[in-house]
């Protein structure tokens, strides 16, 4: 299942072609399609020109991660002698990538997902700033870069500062028009679907997912394995589902964003009140978490520099509705069973899908109704 955006891609092309090419810092939450950005980008210029580098998979110690690094990339480079300290193994990793050119001596380009996993390098020995140094060597390389992350309070704060090489891109959510085509393979009758019931359907998971491309493609693929007429809440049902694959995929980012961020289990009961209740406001929040205002407004900072709640107007709300959806579904004592799932989603369907609009009835239909009856249906008489 394909999850293009070709303005979004255009957009990316067009800042490494520039002269001098940009850096583009591509922001998204989980789910978002950043990392299948970065592997069709990949695609588009060829292996002998690129290195994508998963930084979250590998960022160890700066010496394992300056290994890794180096032992897979396809630029030839002479390694210079080993590394004594973690500050040498940074700075000779920023060496190579300045050094390091394509097979005809051209620019290369290196695609770092998720960046600002570096920051664990921090609590090395004259690692204190290991972000903000990895940003002035890469504005100063005459290589090209594209870097991602999930973390789009601190990239905004990280690059206050930044040279105006850095170009903030945010993934934008997928559109009703994007959800049918993400959605089209799935279906080997998707094109004898009549036009108003493909568009509802795309209205519908759009709705559903909050236009997130990870969430679209499963629930493509989930109705698919069902069977039958399109059905995305049943789909999503079975998807939050304990063995479901977005309830692990839920927990997944749940978890991970709660470990980046400070006071674990304070942030964990304020999602708890938010999944059952939002927006509430700093006040009613603190109120239902028995805790000082201070306190509460020092939690809900941390939730919203990891992106796991959002404020507008001074009140607070989950940024994923899935997510919020999950927590009001497993985090608890025991699993639901599937009823209380199907409840759940049913619930949390009826508030955001759609309704559909009835077929227009046919001109000759009614022909006893009255003139007045008519005029209701839209239809203009000639005498």
């Amino acid at each position: 299942m394909t999850g293009a955006q070709p303005g979004f891609e255009r957009r990316l092309s067009a800042a490494l072609d520039a002269a001098p090419s940009r850096i583009p810092v591509v922001l998204g939450g989980c789910g978002s399609g950043r990392t299948w950005l970065l592997h069709r980008l990949g695609d588009r210029l060829g292996p002998a020109s690129v290195q994508y580098i998963d930084v979250e998979r590998c960022a160890t110690t700066p010496e394992r991660f300056l290994q890794a690094v180096t032992t897979a990339s396809p630029f030839p480079w002479s390694h210079p002698a080993a590394a004594g300290t973690a500050r040498q193994a940074f700075d000779t990793l920023l060496q190579f990538f300045d050094d390091v050119r394509g097979p005809a001596g051209e620019p290369c380009t290196f695609l770092l997902d998720e960046v600002l996993e570096l920051r664990t390098f921090e609590s090395f020995p004259g690692l204190r700033h290991v972000l903000r140094d990895l940003l002035a060597a890469l504005a100063a390389s005459p290589n090209r870069f594209v870097l991602t992350t999930r973390y789009v309070a601190r990239a905004h704060r990280l690059l206050r500062d930044a040279t105006g090489r850095f170009e903030v891109m945010h993934v934008p959510p997928f559109t009703a028009s994007d959800v049918i085509d993400a959605l089209a393979p799935a279906f080997n009758s998707y094109e004898q679907m009549a036009t108003d019931d493909r568009d509802y359907l795309g209205r519908a998971v759009l709705a559903l997912t909050d236009g997130r491309a990870a969430y679209v493609r499963a629930l493509g693929q989930a109705m698919a394995q069902l069977g039958g007429a399109p059905d995305p809440i049943s789909a999503l049902t079975s998807l939050l589902c304990t063995d479901g694959a977005l309830k692990h995929w839920c927990q997944f980012c749940y978890e991970l964003r709660l470990h980046r961020a400070r006071g674990y289990g304070a942030l964990k009961a304020i999602l708890d009140i938010l999944a059952h209740e939002e927006p509430l406001t700093l006040t009613e929040i603190s109120q239902r978490l028995r805790r000082t205002p201070g306190s509460t407004k020092d939690y809900l900072s941390w939730l919203e520099d990891v992106d796991l709640v959002t404020s507008r107007q001074k009140r607070y709300s989950f940024t994923d509705p899935v997510l919020r959806l999950w927590v009001r579904l497993h985090c608890r004592p025991t699993a639901p069973g599937d009823e209380e799932v199907a409840r759940e989603v049913q619930r949390y369907a009826s508030v955001r899908v759609p309704k559909q609009e009835p077929a227009p009835a046919l001109a000759y239909a009614g022909i006893d109704a009255t003139p007045e009856e008519r005029k209701s249906w839209g239809i203009i008489e000639i005498d």
